[in-house]
């Protein structure tokens, strides 16, 4: 069962927003906003303002309607939105992979509001939430393996390297369009306490 999430009070940031992050499962209502976001979080210059752009490795898009549906529609499977009033401005998507383990994947938050902890508050809640809807014990995920400084960031938040590559669907455009040969994922996973 997709619940309401929590609520948590956040410090003014940098760029003078202050006020209650709220996180809450997407619905159907939710698709073209959680494809802009997310489109302008990893592509094109957008995704410049923030840390955690693909633009130099990747064209094209990331996601689009016909997935984020799919990945709300779908049992074991969630988008949760982070909101700053009644503005997304951050989502991720998690996904029941066994009795055991989650996997968390698009996790974003608007480029110009990055670098503030709004990251890390939602990714947060994503491990809250597996644990207390499907009994998680261990959450996985997989970055590209030229993102050093992310994969560094996530080591810092308590995840491992598992030795485990896996290859980028390089031929399939909905994903984005290779700009560099031989892109691979790392698979990372943390346990949950």
């Amino acid at each position: 069962m997709k619940t309401l999430m929590s609520v948590l009070p956040s410090r003014p940031s940098r760029s003078g927003h202050k006020g209650h992050l709220t996180f809450r499962c997407a619905d159907a209502t939710d698709v073209n906003a959680i494809v802009a976001l997310v489109n302008s979080a990893y592509r094109g210059e957008s995704s410049r303002a923030g840390w955690t752009t693909e633009a130099d490795i990747l064209g094209g898009q990331r996601t689009d309607a016909e997935e984020i549906l799919r990945l709300i529609a779908e049992d074991d499977s969630a988008i949760l939105l982070c909101l700053l009033g009644d503005e997304i401005i951050g989502s991720v998507h998690v996904e029941r992979v066994d009795a055991a383990t989650a996997y968390m994947g698009m996790l974003v938050i608007r480029p110009a509001l990055q670098g503030q902890g709004l990251g890390r508050c939602l990714m947060n809640e994503a491990e809250r939430f597996v644990r207390a809807e499907w009994g998680a014990a261990c959450m996985q995920m997989q970055v590209i393996t030229l993102r050093h400084e992310l994969i560094a960031y996530y080591e810092r938040r308590g995840y491992q390297r598992t030795g485990e590559n896996r290859a980028f669907p390089a031929t399939d455009p909905r994903f984005g369009l290779p700009r560099v040969e031989g892109l691979m994922f790392e698979v990372l996973e943390k346990p949950l306490g």
